[in-house]
């Protein structure tokens, strides 16, 4: 803890002594959807949310989306491999099933698993900003949307934007035979505007225990969105993502386990919106399909899976005076799966609802939301929410409380169900798993200054009911036996009876231009969790989430020079596997950089990378081994009219 703390006042004494000498374009108080669907400032919405400029992205240590979440405060990204590989996403101690990501409006979560969620099938280049919510939204967003919403929104998607062309490439090379490349651009000309863009690692990778940590990941999208009169306008993406990387004890902790997988998805997405006077009006239609192949070692036949998604939204605002704002809508989701493991599933959800925005008086802002979630044949899921704000000169405090569930995805219910017999230790779904149900309730405080630096910190709880995790559970109390080992035991997916969360998270943001060419951009958080349950046996991923966890991400740039860093503490309950030589440490400390120069006024540029500088042996996850010190370097082009 003492390393975090120690990074932490570091970066403080920057910011301290920085010189503010003119005032910066960029604003830590700016619009946000991601609340309630509805355009309304950080500081009237009553949460937490961290804003990421997509043109921020592309200057930090980074490879991947999911890497990039690592270091944002408040996220927690346990990382199964390196560079989009796989990740589970996890907020305020929740499992990586209860965050969901959304992409312009439409989730991404996959139904078969939410080891899935962080293939985001967009390049930097694509992205305007992403919006982190901490904390629950289910009233809005429905399931999922436990311990929080990251929503990534596109350029093209983004109305209203001036005439621009853009164009961002990268290439870079280093250890382990490691190529990465990226380009993208965006044009935005009279009615039209579109955005595109490609993704490509690739590496041999880190030796291990049976194979090498090898994987080759590329990302395609291209998005377009036109103005079809005054008032009507049409958007919409399509987007290729495919993924082929070594899975040694990603999910096992088995000797024999060198797992391959290889994962393709493809996210088709058309909205049409229409806006006059105080009404707007939206339509949003999105299908995926992903298929996934995974194969335990190399005389294991694969799990073949293909699941998919089609997913409307229809979303109706209307003002109602100038202090009120009504937003109401319709959300249908149709999920399925064919599978040689799994079997062959299909399940619909409906969901209607609606939320006030309703400001009294000067200061006072108040958002009551309410929806109804209709899944498969369980019955009616209320979810209510409110949240409440008192924004008085450059302080908020805020205070929010809801209800939220989470619906168990095809791998909980069915894994291992059509296999003729399933080895000792190995995960068996059980269909009987009902929704999780949690109350959540949070306040906090902002402080802002100047719109430069912002100081957020909050206290919450969530109380947890039937949540669902892997329990180790042996032969005898199985509740179903047909293809199990009377001598085994198994890990099943079980409703437990409760598990309560307390935490208390900070963040600090900060954006200023020192003078003419220098830049300082700074985003740090601390989080502290407790977590108790009243099951016997500790359940896998529960326990996994860290207990103190502090990030970072931090830019800096002196004329033509650059030097940017990510960076992360994290102290959790130690594990080990003593078969495999495997252990997750009781903590660690993790620091990457990169160095950079800028020539051709600033649209070339040479940098220099080094992933984990402190060559830190570590694991987010027991037996999925992370890669030391990777030294890397590269060019980049950026061209902006």
């Amino acid at each position: 803890m003492k390393k975090g703390f120690i990074s932490m006042i570091g970066l403080l004494q920057i910011l301290i002594t920085a010189q503010k000498i003119n005032a910066q374009e960029q604003t830590l108080d700016p619009i946000t959807v991601t609340s309630s669907l509805a355009e309304k400032r950080i500081s009237e919405t009553g949460r937490n949310i961290t804003i990421i400029r997509g043109d921020d992205i592309s200057k930090l240590p980074v490879h991947s989306l999911d890497e990039l979440l690592k270091y944002i405060p408040g996220v927690e990204v346990q990382m199964r491999g390196p560079q989009g590989s796989q990740s589970d996403i996890s907020m305020r101690g929740g499992t990586f099933q209860q965050v969901l990501v959304i992409l312009d409006g439409l989730r991404l979560n996959d139904p078969n698993t939410g080891h899935f969620s962080a293939y985001i099938p967009v390049t930097p280049a694509q992205i305007d900003r992403i919006e982190v919510l901490k904390g629950a939204s289910a009233a809005v967003y429905g399931s999922d949307a436990v311990g929080g919403v990251i929503n990534i929104i596109t350029k093209s998607f983004r109305p209203g934007q001036k005439n621009t062309r853009a164009l961002q490439a990268q290439v870079s090379a280093g250890e382990y035979n490691l190529v990465n490349t990226s380009i993208g651009g965006f044009l935005q000309v009279g009615k039209l505007s579109a955005d595109a863009g490609v993704l490509s690692n690739h590496s041999t990778g880190i030796l291990q225990r049976g194979t090498r940590g090898y994987f080759h990941n590329t990302s395609a999208s291209a998005g377009i969105s036109y103005q079809l009169s005054n008032y009507w306008n049409i958007s919409a993406r399509s987007a290729y993502d495919n993924r082929d990387f070594s899975a040694q004890n990603f999910y096992t902790t088995a000797i024999g386990d060198t797992a391959t997988e290889q994962v393709a998805s493809w996210w088709h997405q058309v909205k049409i919106g229409f806006e006059k006077n105080h009404s707007k009006l939206s339509v949003d239609a999105g299908y995926k399909n992903f298929d996934d192949s995974y194969a335990y070692n190399k005389g294991a036949a694969a799990n073949q899976n293909t699941s998919k998604l089609f997913q409307s939204l229809l979303l109706f605002q209307q003002k109602m005076g100038e202090n009120t704002l009504l937003t109401t809508g319709f959300n249908y989701q149709h999920k399925t799966i064919a599978s040689n493991d799994r079997g062959d599933h299909s399940l619909n959800i409906a969901a209607p609802f609606a939320s006030i925005s309703q400001k009294i008086g000067r200061y006072f802002n108040l958002l009551p939301s309410i929806r109804v979630e209709f899944i498969g044949d369980n019955k009616a899921e209320l979810l209510p929410q409110l949240n409440a704000s008192l924004h008085i000169s450059n302080v908020q405090l805020r205070a929010s409380g809801g209800r939220t569930i989470r619906d168990a995805d095809f791998t909980e219910r069915y894994n291992n169900y059509g296999k003729s017999s399933i080895p000792n230790g190995q995960r068996v779904g059980y269909p009987g798993l009902v929704p999780e149900v949690s109350w959540n309730y949070e306040a906090g405080a902002d402080w802002f200054y100047q719109s430069r630096f912002r100081l957020s910190s909050t206290f919450f709880q969530r109380f947890h009911s039937r949540l669902i995790d892997w329990i180790a559970t042996p032969y005898a109390d199985m509740p179903r036996k047909d293809n199990l080992n009377p001598a085994g035991n198994y890990a099943l997916a079980k409703n437990i009876a409760e598990v309560n969360t307390t935490g208390w998270e900070t963040d600090i943001q900060y954006i200023n231009q020192l003078g003419r060419d220098h830049k300082l951009v700074l985003n740090g958080g601390l989080l502290w969790l407790y977590s108790k349950s009243t099951e016997a046996n500790p359940s896998f991923y529960i326990s996994s989430h860290a207990r103190f966890l502090s990030n970072f991400n931090v830019q800096y740039e002196a004329g033509n020079w650059g030097l940017s860093l990510t960076g992360i503490y994290k102290s959790r309950n130690p594990q080990q596997a003593a078969a495999i030589n495997a252990f997750v440490s009781k903590d660690y400390f993790l620091l990457n950089g990169r160095a950079s120069y800028s020539f051709m006024q600033k649209r070339l540029t040479v940098f220099a990378q080094a992933d984990n500088i402190f060559d830190r042996s570590y694991s987010d996850l027991l037996g999925a081994v992370m890669p030391g010190r990777w030294l890397q370097g590269g060019l980049s082009f950026s061209l902006v009219k």
